[in-house]
């Protein structure tokens, strides 16, 4: 989307026609919703963020101003959201969390159990700018070139991380 037409979008909130938002919501939502992951680190967490970020948006459109790149004002507001949620967030026992998938599928918990660990350690063995890029790459389904704007580094570092990182999955069975 163009600054052009996401000028012609806040507009059209302003004037309380919802068919603003939902053009933003198709360009964006994605992007979105892999910077807000990206901290949270929570696939359900992140989703409800997301739903208030454009909820947000409908409130504070007029705050936006043209010609400053709308991109990177909706990913700060993305990421100030995100701080806060985690924040204001009570933290939960992780013994409450595997005590209730274990009531909710008793045969299958510690095969999941086991899967969900290997995979977690797997990916916490890349470095943190290498997990950005796979998460925006696979789970924002992002471009090369869309990930070196939004973590501002060169396109090739970007691919040459993410080729890394992959190969350090490999290595790991996943």
């Amino acid at each position: 989307m163009t600054d052009e037409e996401f000028d012609a979008c806040i507009e059209e909130i302003l004037h309380d026609k919802k068919d603003g938002l939902h053009k933003i919501y198709s360009a964006y939502s994605t992007y979105i919703y892999v910077i807000i992951y990206d901290i949270i680190k929570n696939k359900e967490d992140a989703e409800d963020v997301t739903t208030e970020f454009f909820i947000k948006i409908w409130k504070i459109a007029g705050k936006y101003q043209t010609g400053r790149g709308h991109r990177a004002w909706l990913g700060k507001i993305a990421h100030n959201m995100a701080i806060d949620y985690i924040r204001g967030m009570k933290r939960h026992d992780s013994y409450d969390e595997i005590k209730e998938e274990k009531e909710s599928s008793e045969e299958g918990f510690e095969a999941g159990m086991i899967e969900k660990m290997s995979i977690k350690q797997a990916i916490s063995t890349l470095e943190d700018t290498e997990q950005k890029i796979v998460n925006m790459k696979i789970l924002g389904q992002l471009t090369f070139q869309e990930i070196a704007d939004i973590l501002k580094k060169p396109i090739g570092t970007v691919s040459w991380k993410y080729r890394k990182a992959i190969e350090k999955l490999r290595r790991c069975h996943l």
